[in-house]
């Protein structure tokens, strides 16, 4: 995660940075129960609270997990942008690929560790050259 990220931790960035990652994982198609993994296996009222997109000040561990799904989207959005609908699904696929060994990115990143949301924006980033 940034120092920029970390600096804006108030509760207005925690609400515009829950919707961004409510909105992809939507698209991804996640349910809830995989939404609650994907932010680091949260409580059931944690994530209704986080649901109604009030202002809140979001822990560190959260904030760095968000940092990675809007990287993945981000790499997903370069790597498909002549087919952004292929960008929604690549998620789900299962991928031969390492780290994922034929498993996809989703339940690959669904073990529930930040470190493999990390390594699922590491493969896209080093597929698209960097």
């Amino acid at each position: 995660m940034t120092a920029q990220i970390a600096m804006t931790n108030t509760p207005d960035a925690g609400k515009v940075a829950l919707k961004f990652f409510f909105n992809v994982t939507d698209k991804w198609g996640c349910t809830p129960a995989q939404q609650r993994v994907l932010l680091g296996s949260v409580g059931t009222t944690t994530y209704h609270k986080y649901k109604r997109l009030e202002p809140v000040r979001l822990p560190h561990d959260t904030l760095e997990r968000v940092s990675y799904v809007m990287g993945i989207h981000k790499a997903l959005s370069i790597i498909f942008s002549n087919h952004p609908e292929s960008a929604w699904g690549w998620i789900k696929r299962p991928n031969a690929a390492a780290p994922f060994n034929g498993r996809s990115a989703l339940d690959y990143m669904l073990a529930g560790r930040v470190v493999d949301l990390a390594d699922v924006r590491r493969y896209l980033d080093a597929q698209r050259g960097w």
